[in-house]
């Protein structure tokens, strides 16, 4: 018959109460998975960025060029830009990479109208809405450079293709002086649209 010693039985005490704390912490454990349960879900959540996209029946091009104007030489043009995003935008007008010199787009009249019918190249069947800008080439890149200074022409609802023709004529002036002989001046049309 074995003979329990009173340090067999502090070990035994000492693994005894360890034990304990593991076993009814399996229990607990055990027990807390017979609990009900239930879940719902809505799966494949999915997100994609709505678009904002021009486009101009020009692809580009210039739509003038005249290497040696003279007063009171003038010239008209349409140029069709079309919105084929699926947000609403706003779309400006504004001048960029301009450059004059000896003052010749002080004497530079230009008229830009907003309308429909026509295009790059022919402005036949073009039906004016609105007067978009009337004064001096000077006069609108000096107040159009940005988005933000630009001249407002539509604003697409989204979803479906809009478009809007555009017919510039300019003008040199009938007394333009003598000193702006030799003269130049450039300017890039920009249409540019931002999601409203």
């Amino acid at each position: 018959m074995p003979k329990f010693t009173r340090r067999s039985s502090r070990i035994a005490t000492a693994i005894a109460l360890p034990a304990a704390v593991v076993a009814a912490g399996a229990l607990v454990s055990t027990s807390s998975y017979a609990a009900f349960s239930d879940t719902t879900s809505n799966e494949q959540n999915s997100w994609r960025a709505g678009t904002v996209q021009l486009a101009d029946d020009a692809a580009g091009r210039a739509l003038f060029t005249a290497p040696n104007a003279k007063p009171g030489d003038a010239g008209t043009t349409c140029i069709a830009v079309t919105s084929t995003g699926s947000l609403a935008s706003e779309v400006r007008l504004y001048a960029d990479d301009a450059t004059a010199t000896a003052g010749l787009s002080d004497h530079l009249a230009l008229v830009i109208e907003q309308g429909v019918g026509g295009g790059y190249g022919t402005c036949d069947g073009f039906s004016s809405q609105n007067t978009v800008f009337a004064g001096s080439l000077a006069g609108f890149v000096g107040a159009s450079s940005s988005f933000a200074t630009g001249l407002s022409t539509w604003s697409p609802a989204g979803g479906s293709a809009e478009t809007r023709t555009f017919r510039i004529t300019w003008k040199l002036s009938d007394d333009a002086p003598n000193s702006v002989q030799g003269g130049t001046a450039s300017t890039s049309f920009v249409w540019e649209a931002q999601n409203s």
